[in-house]
């Protein structure tokens, strides 16, 4: 009798460790952001490769990272996604490419299908100009953000990849971006960088075209724009900024 009582008390407890070590484990985890990146690589006909801009993932990703989240990604193919901007001279570039974990990660790129929306407490758009092609495209990735959206969540891109959301609409059927401000790569940019002609679409005419209120500075210069929860940077030289934008939007 003694050792049935004893057995079933080693059981109560076997199951109330259970239960706290799979609280504190739920507890632990950290708030997780996705960041989407291009499977594109190549600039229309030039034969010029292209992809995710590595400085547009790898400053936002330090900054994130720092104030406690989980990065994960997503590219419409999955998998080891094409990489533009590749300078490892950039020590933020060097730091994000040599951490195992996230490099890893980044290398590994889960496909739309493998997401849970609910998980997610922010969306992130990364630029490189490979983002043109595909992620207007993507139906599955607008879905998500739209979903992360409607769920109080944070929308965010830099540079070229708010091109992924001139497909977002809400469950009211509105584009995303209708009537808010927005910003992305200018058209003076693309010329200077001489793909106007290559591209299939200029992104600022085409944020303008589906209602988003439309603001940018001189080419090079940091910029972003917030409005509400949607944030926005002009190119570059914005995604730390970006990063930053995201960690106030969500602290609030």
């Amino acid at each position: 009798m003694k050792a049935k009582q004893l057995f079933r008390q080693i059981g109560i407890f076997s199951a109330l460790f259970i239960l706290v070590v799979t609280h504190c484990y739920a507890t632990s985890r950290k708030p997780k952001i996705l960041f989407v990146v291009t499977s594109h690589d190549t600039k229309g006909n030039t034969g010029e490769k292209t992809g995710y801009y590595l400085g547009e993932v790898s400053h936002p990703w330090e900054v994130l990272t720092a104030a406690g989240y989980e990065i994960d990604f997503v590219s419409p193919q999955g998998g080891n996604p094409p990489v533009d901007g590749f300078d490892l001279n950039d020590p933020v570039n060097k730091k994000f490419w040599e951490d195992k974990y996230y490099h890893n990660k980044i290398t590994h790129s889960l496909k739309p299908s493998q997401i849970k929306p609910e998980e997610y407490k922010a969306i992130f758009y990364a630029g490189g100009h490979g983002a043109m092609w595909d992620l207007p495209l993507d139906s599955s990735i607008a879905k998500i953000a739209s979903k992360i959206y409607e769920a109080n969540g944070v929308v965010a891109a830099v540079c070229h990849g708010p091109a992924g959301l001139i497909n977002i609409k809400l469950s009211t059927g509105e584009y995303l971006i209708k009537g808010k401000k927005v910003n992305g790569f200018s058209n003076e940019e693309e010329d200077l960088v001489k793909l106007s002609n290559v591209v299939p679409f200029l992104l600022e005419d085409r944020l303008k075209a589906i209602g988003g209120i439309y603001e940018k500075s001189e080419p090079w210069q940091s910029h972003v724009t917030i409005d509400g929860r949607l944030i926005t940077g002009q190119n570059p030289q914005s995604a730390k900024a970006v990063g930053t934008a995201i960690v106030k939007a969500l602290g609030k």
